[in-house]
């Protein structure tokens, strides 16, 4: 009996259909509320800083190796834990605005993004996606946790920036 490797493990892209099937994806419910993380951590690595760097207590893992759980009720969105994951797999969606959504993402390049600026939007292949414009620039360990203005259809999309020069 063969054991399917998922598309991600190949390909180094990891689907939305991907988070869907491991349940890291926030119900839509909770979505409409406001900001919310979404962990893109399909798979079972001993990592656990995004549990320990939650204020809220809002993400739990039973062991080291397990895939991180979000307790949707506790999570605000503040996005501290995406300014501390080591694989840049932690982001946050705002869906609550009515026409525009906001994603938070970490950035690890320079120029560092200012608030106001015209920014491209990149999919999780690192191909460009559209525009979208900075509303929020914080920095962390020298790693900048910028939300940035998106179409909604690209909310889940959208998994870094390009600061144009």
């Amino acid at each position: 009996m063969s054991k399917e490797i998922p598309p991600f493990r190949v390909n180094g892209i990891i689907s939305l259909e991907d988070i869907k099937k491991v349940n890291l994806l926030p119900p839509e419910e909770r979505l409409k509320k406001g900001p919310v993380v979404l962990i893109e951590c399909p798979e079972m690595i001993p990592c656990n800083i995004c549990v320990s760097a939650c204020p809220f207590h809002a993400i739990s893992m039973d062991k080291i190796i397990d895939i991180p759980r979000v307790d949707w009720d506790k999570c605000i969105g503040c996005g501290v834990c995406v300014s501390l994951c080591p694989g840049l797999s932690i982001f946050v969606v705002d869906l609550s605005k009515e026409d525009k959504a906001l994603v938070t993402v970490p950035h690890e390049f320079l120029p560092a993004p200012k608030k106001g600026d015209e920014v491209t939007l990149l999919g999780r292949d690192g191909k460009p996606l559209g525009t979208g414009k900075v509303v929020k620039v914080w920095e962390r360990n020298k790693t900048y946790i910028v939300t940035v203005e998106t179409p909604k259809e690209l909310a889940f999309e959208v998994k870094a920036i390009w600061v144009k020069k």
